[in-house]
């Protein structure tokens, strides 16, 4: 019989990560027009998260940090694409086309995340998830409000599937390891990582940084504040939640659930920072929602258990996510 109350607490976990994740989009928005550049934002807000993290996971579970030699290519990969590549590339992105545009190319990761499940893994999808995933994504064309004049940039939009790609190695590379290791460990290696890499991209004292208040709705708050807030609950909490979800959850239809993300995101914007929503996105919000709900409903085959004694070709492989 399936485990339907522990689908819904992934479903669930999975929706307060990207809702968390969301929040990160308003923040790091006030904290870019206080005058920080988006690559110090990136490398702060990451590695923050690390130093909050690590240290307390090395104190009071070590063992999490633990990885057999042969499988250390799952946080690295993790901590380099899930972390670090999704940030850089989508920022890179921003920085050449406009970030509508940029929003759209990154929730491309489900259709991707889809397509690894039916051409490498050889599980069948329903029509639903496809629908669905279809649904979704021209819902958030919508609430983008991308249009005929959208101005685009080969290497802009290169950044944007990048980002696309690292994210759905996210999904497939966080899949693997939260059921492989324990989630905490996962999220501290791979922030550990992940703030090493992007560190190395783009240095600390090259960056731009300003110590100007930032500007929240009615309330004028620290920037380290928001840097802090930004670390806790736009970066470790979510990664956390999102590890955790990933245990329970197939990977495809967690790959729906991401596209809460913008939706969230368009939200608290309005809430925040007075970017009201216009007719054409909340239809956009109403058929992203439908098709979400329509990609739920397709049930997935289980995979097929091995033989004894006999190796599973999808699983077995050290290499694939």
């Amino acid at each position: 019989m399936a485990d339907h109350g522990g689908t819904a607490r992934a479903t669930g976990l999975s929706l307060v990560s990207w809702t968390l994740f969301a929040s990160s989009g308003p923040l790091a928005k006030a904290v870019l027009d206080a005058g920080w550049s988006p690559a110090a934002v990136t490398a702060v807000r990451i590695g923050l998260a690390a130093v909050l993290l690590v240290p307390g996971v090395a104190l009071l579970r070590p063992r999490a940090l633990r990885f057999r030699r042969g499988e250390w290519w799952l946080p690295l990969g993790y901590g380099l694409l899930g972390v670090a590549g999704v940030q850089l590339f989508f920022f890179l992105a921003v920085s050449r086309i406009p970030v509508a545009v940029a929003m759209v190319l990154v929730n491309l990761s489900p259709v991707l995340v889809a397509l690894w499940v039916r051409v490498v893994r050889r599980t069948r999808l329903p029509a639903a998830v496809w629908l669905g995933i279809a649904l979704a994504i021209a819902g958030l064309v919508l609430i983008a409000g991308l249009g005929p004049g959208a101005r685009l940039d080969f290497l802009g939009v290169a950044a944007g599937v990048a980002s696309a790609v690292c994210s759905a190695g996210y999904f497939l590379l966080g899949e693997r390891g939260a059921r492989r290791h324990d989630p905490l460990g996962m999220t501290a290696a791979g922030l550990a990582i992940g703030a090493v890499a992007t560190i190395a991209v783009s240095p600390l004292w090259t960056l731009k940084i300003a110590s100007s208040p930032v500007p929240l709705g009615s309330a004028t708050i620290p920037v380290w504040l928001v840097l802090l807030i930004l670390a806790v609950f736009g970066t470790v909490l979510p990664y956390l939640a999102g590890l955790h979800a990933l245990s329970g959850l197939p990977v495809a239809l967690a790959g729906v659930l991401a596209l809460a993300e913008p939706l969230v995101a368009a939200l608290l914007a309005w809430l925040l920072l007075g970017e009201a929503l216009g007719p054409v996105q909340l239809l956009g919000v109403a058929v992203l929602l439908g098709g979400g709900t329509l990609a739920q409903t397709g049930k997935l085959a289980p995979r097929p258990e091995p033989a004894a004694g006999q190796a599973n070709p999808v699983t077995s492989s050290p290499r694939r996510p």
